[in-house]
């Protein structure tokens, strides 16, 4: 905060333009909090969104510190909390009783609403297709981190290489889709369908859904990466939000 004030008297020295000073506080500032958690205040600021609170991990205390810490000194800034337990859903929810909680997604927001429950849209600039309704816990997770960056974002869930006739009804709004977010476990391979059925670009999530040579998802991962279809970034096991977030910067890019 001393390096903002400092700026911030240059500024109104006349030694700093204001062009100048928004490029130096870029970089600043953080909050370090007292008991290990560095919150990044300026990642909007850099990158166009803020900080997100993986929970996963994080005691209580620390997680509500850094959920208190982002939503600013009058709660009033929109916060992200991901891979958000039962046990953490709970304390969350005793805490921040306006906040939502999604136990399925995992998700726990302040100061904006994700709506998860179905029915879900079925068109979209960005299309989240599962494979499997097993698939559903990183499809919400992806689907709740879209609607908390304000993505125009659809759904369509359980429509994989098992039964690839259920896909025909989605055809037309992959065709008007600009990105398209494939996640699937097993062995992976839808979205290699898509991306041979479809020009658009294809975002592979695999899955720890699975038996055996599964093996949590790795099976998915090998598969998507050695994908025989052009046109396809593959994501961690898992990481619906990962994924959207980068799908949340192409679509910002694309329209200046």
């Amino acid at each position: 905060m001393t390096n903002l004030l400092n700026i911030l008297h240059l500024v109104g020295a006349g030694e700093l333009s204001p062009e100048e000073a928004a490029g130096r506080m870029r970089f600043t500032p953080f909050e370090e909090l007292l008991n290990g958690v560095n919150l990044d205040l300026h990642r909007e600021l850099r990158t166009g969104r803020g900080e997100c609170v993986l929970a996963q991990d994080k005691s209580q205390d620390r997680l509500l510190a850094a959920m208190r810490g982002l939503a600013g000194p009058e709660g009033s800034l929109p916060v992200l909390a991901t891979r958000v337990s039962e046990v953490q859903g709970k304390g969350l929810s005793r805490e921040f009783p306006q906040g939502e909680w999604s136990r399925e997604a995992g998700l726990f927001t302040l100061n904006r609403y994700l709506r998860l429950s179905p029915p879900w849209p079925r068109n979209g600039e960005l299309m989240i297709v599962t494979a499997g309704a097993s698939d559903m816990r990183v499809a919400l997770e992806a689907l709740g981190t879209a609607r908390f960056c304000g993505l125009d974002c659809g759904l369509a869930p359980d429509i994989g290489v098992a039964g690839l006739h259920r896909m025909t009804p989605w055809l037309e709004a992959f065709a008007q889709a600009k990105l398209l977010m494939v996640i699937a476990g097993m062995e992976g391979a839808l979205p290699s369908v898509i991306a041979g059925l479809t020009g658009k670009p294809v975002l592979a999530v695999p899955t720890s859904v699975g038996y055996g040579v599964s093996a949590g998802g790795f099976a998915a991962l090998a598969g998507m990466l050695s994908s025989c279809a052009a046109g396809i970034s593959v994501f961690n096991i898992d990481n619906g939000y990962g994924a959207t977030v980068f799908a949340d910067r192409v679509l910002r890019a694309s329209t200046g």
